[in-house]
């Protein structure tokens, strides 16, 4: 794959699921891959296994939550190893949780990541990106960034934002030579529904009957197509692209199927908290 050979990459999330897929996979066709995310001992069993393969990678445990150690760790990154052609932001966490069931701290914390993290981390480097004017940044996101269910109010708010920032920096790096794009993904076979089980039990199933669980490989291969083909939003499988079309023009419908199909444990929520008062 020549669009990546020699290319140096930046993988947040690296330490597991996509981002660990995603960067084995850069290094098998050739990148350099540097790997970022807040568990060393993870990012270090990840680039052991990259390079018994004989792939070369870099580590840097950062908390992307955090605006200084990004800051810090970017111009570390950039003096030991270089300015990456290539960021990807795979960095995310959050509980499907409703507005009862999710406190003030959660919602802050699902805001960190995804969303505020990728901003941390693209600040970082845009700059750099803009005065050598070159760079591709590719954002992953959630089909959650499309629709609206119940019982999960504070990973919609994250997701629905980091979209709303992605195309809006596609509109203000147009006139660049800095390529943008998202990668937008239904259910996918990652530690993150074994890490939260109560969200895997709350997509509507609606989704799940009608789509196949994509592998962490599968968006790997598709992450690699997006870095050739420069295509600014790519959403898959299939069968969700086409949901996200027909959303558009029947929102309604929609909603109505994730209401009857999804979580149903609001009004219980609403009732109990009406009989302790």
């Amino acid at each position: 794959m020549k669009d990546v050979k020699g290319k140096l990459v930046l993988v947040t999330g690296a330490s597991s699921g996509i981002g660990s897929a995603t960067a084995k996979l850069l290094v098998a066709n050739g990148a350099e891959v540097i790997l970022q995310a807040r568990g060393i001992d993870k990012l270090n069993s990840v680039a052991t296994d990259i390079k018994a393969e004989g792939g070369l990678t870099y580590v840097y445990a950062t908390d992307l939550t955090d605006i200084a150690a990004t800051e810090s760790t970017a111009k570390k990154i950039i003096d030991e190893v270089g300015l990456p052609d290539i960021i990807i932001n795979c960095a995310g966490a959050g509980e499907w949780l409703s507005i009862f069931q999710t406190s003030n701290e959660e919602f802050h914390q699902m805001m960190d990541a995804p969303h505020f993290a990728t901003i941390h981390t693209i600040k970082a480097f845009l700059n750099h990106f803009v005065k050598r004017d070159s760079g591709h940044i590719i954002n992953i996101n959630s089909a959650a960034s499309y629709f609206i269910y119940p019982g999960a109010i504070g990973y919609l708010s994250s997701r629905w934002t980091l979209r709303v920032f992605t195309e809006a920096l596609q509109e203000e790096l147009r006139t660049t030579n800095i390529h943008v794009s998202m990668l937008v993904a239904g259910k996918v076979d990652s530690p993150y529904f074994t890490n939260n089980p109560i969200s895997a039990e709350r997509i509507p199933k609606i989704s799940t009957m009608l789509m196949k669980t994509l592998t962490v490989e599968q968006v790997a291969k598709t992450i690699l197509k997006i870095i050739n083909t420069r295509k600014k939003i790519v959403i898959i499988p299939w069968e969700m692209s086409l949901s996200v079309i027909l959303n558009k023009y029947f929102p309604g419908i929609f909603r109505t199927l994730n209401r009857m199909t999804g979580y149903g444990g609001i009004t219980d929520e609403i009732a109990e908290i009406k009989r302790k008062t």
